[in-house]
Formats: structure tokens, sequence, C-alpha cells
């Protein structure tokens, strides 16, 4: 299944703005990522905000973890974290996951979301 691109008012620039439907969570020293999977894309990206949500593309099937260690190295490279900063928090099994992110601020994630979805395009 193609990712579909669209979801939010993107507006090319990598305005923060655009992020505005995200929803993020504190836990802690944490900000809690939630994430909406689409396996067994015709692409790894990070392709927009649905449902308050950053909708992750990977070409991975959703089996023995395939997916999740895909969207996991698609969301790191996409928000430059360095790999001990990203975990898989809740949602294994389903395409609604929730990834929590160590040593950066909600403005800072914020940002990133919005030049990886500008980069994206």
């Amino acid at each position: 299944m193609p990712c579909i691109r669209g979801w939010t008012n993107q507006t090319g620039n990598g305005n923060i703005d655009e992020t505005k439907e995200l929803q993020f969570e504190a836990e802690g020293a944490f900000v809690l990522l939630p994430i909406r999977a689409q396996p067994k894309s015709s692409k790894n990206q990070i392709e927009g905000i649905h449902d308050g949500r950053l909708k992750v593309c990977v070409t991975q099937a959703p089996e023995k973890g395939k997916a999740n260690r895909a969207l996991l190295k698609v969301i790191k490279e996409g928000l430059k974290l360095k790999r001990s900063q990203i975990a898989l928090h809740k949602g294994e099994t389903t395409a609604l996951k929730v990834f929590r992110i160590s040593k950066i601020s909600q403005n800072e994630l914020r940002q990133r979301v919005a030049n990886a979805l500008h980069n994206s395009r």
C-alpha cells in the first residue's frame, strides 16, 4: 500500500506550525512521540501528521519485529537522533505506537519533526 501525502496542512517550509496537530506527551525526562505506522509501503519515510500522530511509512512487513526496527531507523535518521535516544514505548503489535525520546525538549523535537516533513517532500 503506498503512502499518501497531505494528511495535514504542510506548507513545505519546515515551519513548526505544521506540527501543531502532533500530540506530544512528557513522561519524566522523556518526550513521548505518537506514531501511526504504515508497513509494507513503497518507501521508508516520515510522511505527515494524521490524527495527532506522526505518520511513518516503512517497506518492511509487520512480522517478527521487522517493521518496528525499520520504523525506529526511519525516525532516528529523519529526526537526527542517536540510537540511544529512542525506544519503542507502546504498541509493539499495532499500527498506533508511541516512541520514547530522551535528551531533547518538546520544542526541539517539534522543530526536528517540521524539518523532517519539509525534507521528505
